[in-house]
């Protein structure tokens, strides 16, 4: 998947811009590469997009815990997203990640990630959007 495609992808899940589409994905890789081991990281950067890599190179060492709001709240303040926006973007960039890397690459990351991840990123099923209810 290049970086065009992982941008619409993710477009078209939030049915937003590319342009905001970019921010909601960079603050996500960002974000996620801070909480999983820096090996890890590394792996998921080498798997991205070249123009999406760069922001998914954590830092030197391993994590510690973190919460799952924690991790909403970051990628909030860098996207500058209200908590509803953020959940779906989060959504969406991490169902896009499950199409663009191999499923062995995908499980790895999420399984460093807290059990409330599993509520956003329920690996049988695609996300479509936001309920229409």
């Amino acid at each position: 998947m290049d970086n065009s495609e992982f941008i619409d992808s993710v477009a078209q899940r939030l049915r937003t811009s590319p342009e905001r589409a970019t921010a909601i994905t960079r603050a996500t890789l960002t974000t996620l590469a801070e909480r999983i081991e820096s090996g890890e990281a590394k792996d998921l950067a080498a798997q991205l997009p070249e123009e999406l890599s760069g922001y998914a190179y954590g830092p030197p060492g391993e994590t510690g815990r973190f919460s799952f709001t924690s991790f909403l709240n970051q990628v909030s303040g860098r996207a500058e997203l209200d908590s509803a926006q953020t959940r779906d973007g989060v959504r969406a960039v991490f169902d896009t990640l499950r199409e663009a890397l191999p499923p062995g690459a995908y499980d790895d990351i999420i399984t460093q990630l807290p059990a409330e991840f599993w509520q956003l990123t329920d690996s049988a099923g695609r996300y479509d959007g936001p309920s229409r209810g």
